[in-house]
């Protein structure tokens, strides 16, 4: 069945070719496509379009459909080509004629647009939960760890004296930019594009701002036009939040692979969390790193292919965006796996003691007695240059202290600020309405 099935046939190697995998990944969206139908047919009894009978009939039907998609019982039958036309295809076949009725003033255009947006909003707070778990685990950690000392790099080099409990912190913090560069993305997202139509709305008299308040959506997407042209751009701004948390994840997966080298030895794992060699016996490999660590650079380059996807396409819509589900969903899948990984093993760290008692790293300390001689009288360029003589000549000699309370350093990390600003952020998501919405629209 072909929702814009004329008087031929197409032929099946162009229909393969063309419906690609869009039936396997629109499986993923029927739960959606069904949410989105339901609130189209409120709306189209309310102008006429539907007796009540008939709406009554429809959401009954619907509603049971949805319990089938929840009980994961939904397909997409051979030759029906994708989610859209699967529902209308059971509907008539349960209902006969009004569930032809069931397109009225909509197209497949704006249909996907609704379910992609239901489904990316609903996406988007399941990773932000799964954030939220990691960025606990740190503040934990962070807290747990402030007062064990480690080395702090730059250029890869020996520079000044950290802590764990920085360290931990520092990517606690990097996670809440991360949830407001999703909270951007969920309020652009978050808008309604039902009764765009293919584009250019329609003639019947479509009340868009009563699907939109069906539907939990924040606001409408008012331009007709526009509304269409959120078929990628909704993407290409998931795929800018995907590729920032991945940065995030990133970066501390490969600061992980470094400190557990033998030569840095900074912590450890239990062995259950690591793998081994086929042929060398004494290695402890921490290949769940690695692995996120290659995801994540994976992640990063999304944006550049949803890019790639869309560049140079003028407005109006395009086939190519079908193609977009194809990286995006299992980007998603992706990232949501990775952190849930990241969170479990770090859990399980081990934080090596007394790492600066070691003699290489006594060079860590000539900033605090770069500031020791300045805070005794002298000019920080000749306190500068009478520590360098010092370090140069092999006199220098550290008393290993240190003493830092400004705001966000080693003795003042600032934790409760941290999780404040996390808090504040997480506040403005406002998932309440969107619950209360769709649980009214579900409601038996």
């Amino acid at each position: 069945m072909k929702l814009w099935q004329k008087n031929y046939q197409v032929d099946q190697e162009i229909e393969r070719f063309t419906v690609g995998q869009d039936r396997e990944l629109d499986v993923a969206l029927a739960p959606y496509d069904i949410q989105g139908s339901l609130a189209h047919i409120k709306m189209l009894c309310k102008i006429g379009l539907l007796e009540t009978d008939e709406l009554a009939q429809l959401e009954k039907a619907l509603k049971r459909l949805y319990t089938i998609v929840e009980a994961g019982d939904f397909v997409i039958e051979p030759g029906i080509e994708d989610v859209h036309s699967q529902v209308e295809h059971w509907l008539t076949k349960e209902l006969g004629e009004v569930g032809k009725k069931i397109h009225s003033g909509r197209s497949r255009n704006d249909q996907v647009l609704v379910d992609l947006k239901l489904y990316l909003r609903t996406e988007i707070r399941a990773l932000i939960t799964s954030i939220e778990e990691l960025f606990g685990t740190l503040i934990q950690l962070s807290e747990q760890h402030k007062d064990k000392l480690m080395p702090g790099y730059t250029h890869l080099q020996v520079a000044m004296v950290s802590s764990f409990g920085l360290w931990f912190g520092a990517y606690a913090e990097s996670l809440v930019d991360d949830l407001q560069q999703w909270q951007s993305t969920f309020k652009i997202i978050n808008q309604n594009p039902l009764g765009s139509a293919a584009g250019y709305g329609s003639s019947f008299p479509l009340d868009r701002k009563l699907t939109t308040a069906l539907l939990g959506f924040n606001d409408l997407n008012y331009n007709v036009v526009h509304a269409q042209m959120g078929r990628g751009k909704s993407e290409l701004f998931m795929a800018f939040s995907l590729a920032g948390t991945a940065h995030t994840l990133g970066k501390m997966a490969m600061d992980i692979c470094l400190f557990i080298n033998q030569n840095f030895n900074f912590i450890a794992f239990p062995d259950e969390l690591t793998t081994g060699s086929s042929i060398m016996p004494h290695k402890k490999n921490p290949d769940v790193f690695e692995i996120i660590r290659g995801r994540c650079n994976q992640l990063i380059s999304l944006p550049a292919q949803v890019s790639m996807l869309t560049t140079n396409l003028p407005s109006g819509y395009h086939r190519e965006f079908q193609l977009l589900k194809e990286v995006i969903f299992p980007a998603i899948h992706s990232l949501k796996d990775c952190l849930g990984i990241a969170t479990y093993a770090l859990q399980q760290i081990q934080i090596k003691e007394d790492i600066l008692a070691e003699d290489k790293y006594r060079y860590l300390y000539s900033v605090e007695e770069v500031n020791k001689e300045v805070l005794s009288g002298t000019p920080f360029r000749d306190a500068y240059k009478i520590i360098g003589e010092q370090i140069a000549d092999g006199s220098f000699d550290p008393q290993r202290e240190v003493a830092h309370t400004h705001e966000g350093s080693l003795g003042n990390l600032c934790l409760p600020e941290i999780q404040a600003k996390w808090a504040r952020v997480w506040a403005d998501f406002k998932f309440e309405y969107m619950d209360e919405k769709l649980a009214a629209l579900l409601a038996p």
